[in-house]
């Protein structure tokens, strides 16, 4: 019998999914692992002529007479500044005074100076669509019907709110947490906030009242924005009540008309309609912040990091290039106002001159799965966690999607789920894989609509910046994994953290690249499979002790702090590992206990409360281990890395 080679797989597995019917699924996957037995990196989607003629890199490519995608990449690794003033001038980002140089990192490659002589609000560039274009269409569980707003709106709604902050008596720098459902009143606060020159610190509404008072606190924040509730998978969730229990005045985005306000609080009307709407934005240095968010290291303290008026074109640069947004397009990313996600998709869909689509509720239900039907949404990004669900709750039965394009991040994907995802548009669409941080801006390594794509693959590292994976300071082998080290400079890429030392977390202790480069270290491992003539990656997980936890970057120590604190615990340990056969990591502890637990599952739901009263209730305890002791270093830190061995081996 004849070896087939992968293309040639492909083409017979495209005969099949040509004629896929929904019921037929598990056939339909018996049927493709079947097909590409013994195939290290199965390929489910490749662009044909047409898809590639009418993308957006494929354009960019012409004007640099290039003829592949590698071509594009090596050109754009060799040029950084060339590639950077590409995609600036491509998106039409706005300076209201002009640069005299792109990049000069002569002098310190660690804190380039980018944009030399330029200044710029980054919001300027998110209104140069049509003002009758529609710029949000926002969906949710409490109602079918769904709510619209035009960019000429928005502008002028934004335009009101930032003139609103202004007379309240909040002035430039001054920052104010969002602790709210990603809305249409949300969006406009945030956008309102950069114009204004408040910096917008985000912070996800399931964290808990001292979680919300701490990152208040390590941010120096004066007010919050907060949503009184929502409907979340048929129950009203009430962060507004846990606004009350903290000491910061608040601005209120009311979705219920019986909320009461506490006494020196505002509703968010009241600010919007409380003073004349002013074109005037704030003017800024590139390097000045536009916003703050937080993303957790080893340590029980989260990174504060801040996102500088240029950081956002990176998220519309990869928006523009991996995921080929266009101004047709819907846009979606099941995501949260706290989470980096959410003003990525603000920048990528408005500096795209797209429609930004939202909802406000859980993406794991049937109103979720009907708007994305009813609003014809283009392109969908989402987390492994929520297809798991949408694979449980049969979406396949019940939808008839037109997603062109999904795209994926926040957590290891389950290449079985992925297939599921893809399946939801009769394997039309590929899947994007989309793996950065917010220390990034946006990834460092995706795919794009001009390669083949795998589910829980990724095929390249993003445009304008590169990376190694290496071992013992060495590159590593195909098909061996590696940790990443990206290869500065890039737009988007952090140059300074609020309230640690930015060397010392990315930069100190760092090997030099093959070539003698700086590197910069991630925490991120991955392996590089090569096959027949094919490049995919595969995501390992995190190499440090910082954990993805529903979407959500949580630190080891912060989940241990407060297991410490139950009076049965001596010490622990928190760990996370992906799931069976890949995907979302699960949360398992070591626990060292100072007596006997004869009740092991009362015990586990006391832990389970314990973080979900003091932490979020979103991080899930998987599953408790027992220890006489923790094994630790000779520097008495303890050695993760080994608890995590331990549970690979079984």
């Amino acid at each position: 019998m004849k070896h087939l080679s992968l293309v040639e797989k492909y083409k017979q597995w495209r005969e099949i999914a040509d004629h896929f019917e929904p019921e037929l699924l598990a056939t339909v996957y018996k049927k493709y692992t079947t097909l590409f037995q013994g195939a290290a990196v199965p390929i489910t989607w490749m662009p044909n002529k047409e898809t590639i003629a009418d993308s957006n890199m494929y354009r960019a490519m012409q004007t640099l007479h290039l003829e592949s995608y590698k071509d594009f990449f090596d050109w754009a690794e060799k040029n950084r500044a060339a590639f950077w003033e590409i995609a600036v001038k491509t998106l039409g980002i706005k300076f209201k005074e002009p640069y005299a140089n792109v990049l000069d990192s002569s002098k310190n490659l660690e804190d380039p100076v980018w944009f030399e002589g330029a200044k710029i609000n980054i919001v300027d560039s998110c209104f140069l669509a049509p003002k009758d274009k529609t710029a949000i269409v926002e969906g949710s569980e409490e109602t079918p019907e769904t709510r619209k707003i035009s960019y000429g709106e928005l502008e002028e709604k934004t335009n009101a709110f930032a003139a609103g902050l202004l007379k309240k008596g909040l002035a430039s720098g001054d920052r104010v947490v969002f602790y709210a459902p990603f809305s249409i009143e949300a969006t406009i606060a945030f956008l309102s906030c950069i114009k204004a020159g408040i910096i917008p610190v985000s912070v996800a509404d399931s964290f808990s009242s001292e979680e919300l008072v701490k990152r208040a606190g390590l941010t120096q924040a004066k007010l919050v924005i907060a949503g009184d509730g929502y409907f979340y998978g048929g129950k009203w969730l009430n962060g507004y009540a846990k606004v009350k229990e903290s000491p910061i005045p608040a601005i209120v985005i009311r979705r219920n008309a019986k909320t009461e306000l506490r006494e020196g609080d505002l509703l968010f009307e009241t600010v919007l309609s409380s003073a004349s709407p002013s074109s005037q934005s704030y003017c800024s240095d590139p390097q000045g912040i536009s916003a703050i968010l937080f993303s957790s290291g080893t340590t029980k303290e989260p990174k504060v990091i801040p996102w500088t008026h240029i950081t956002p074109i990176k998220a519309a640069s990869d928006g523009y290039f991996h995921l080929n947004i266009k101004e047709t397009d819907i846009v979606t990313w099941t995501t949260g106002m706290g989470w980096m996600m959410a003003p990525w998709l603000i920048y990528a869909s408005f500096i795209n001159k797209a429609t930004m689509a939202l909802f406000v509720g859980a993406a794991t239900g049937t109103p979720f799965g009907k708007f994305v039907e009813d609003e014809q949404i283009s392109i969908l990004g989402t987390i492994p966690s929520v297809v798991k669900a949408w694979k449980v709750n049969e979406f396949h039965k019940k939808f008839n999607w037109k997603v062109k394009l999904y795209s994926s991040t926040g957590e290891p994907s389950n290449a079985e789920d992925y297939f599921y995802l893809m399946a939801l548009s009769r394997f039309q669409a590929p899947i994007i894989e989309y793996c950065g941080g917010t220390e990034i801006g946006g990834g460092y390594i995706t795919g794009s609509v001009l390669q083949p794509a795998s589910p829980g693959t990724f095929t390249t590292p993003a445009l304008g910046l590169n990376f190694y994976l290496l071992k013992d300071q060495k590159p590593v082998e195909a098909n061996r994994p590696g940790e990443v080290y990206i290869v500065p400079p890039s737009v988007g890429l952090t140059q300074t953290l609020l309230n640690k030392n930015h060397h010392d977390e990315y930069y100190a202790g760092t090997p030099k690249g093959p070539h003698d480069e700086l590197l910069r270290r991630h925490g991120d491992t991955f392996e590089k499979i090569q096959e027949e003539g094919f490049i995919f990656y595969k995501s390992g997980g995190r190499s440090d002790d910082a954990m993805n936890l529903g979407g959500i970057k949580v630190s080891a120590v912060e989940i241990e702090e407060i297991i410490n604190a139950d009076e049965s615990v001596l010490e622990s340990a928190a760990v996370s590992m992906p799931g069976e056969g890949g995907g979302p990591e699960r949360l398992l502890l070591f626990i060292v206990p100072r007596k006997d637990i004869p009740d092991e599952i009362g015990f586990k739901k006391a832990l389970q409360q314990l973080i979900t009263e003091k932490l979020n209730p979103l991080f899930r305890v998987s599953d408790i281990r027992f220890l006489e002791k923790l094994p630790r270093t000779a520097s008495n830190k303890v050695m993760r890395r080994e608890l995590r061995k331990g549970l690979i081996s079984e």
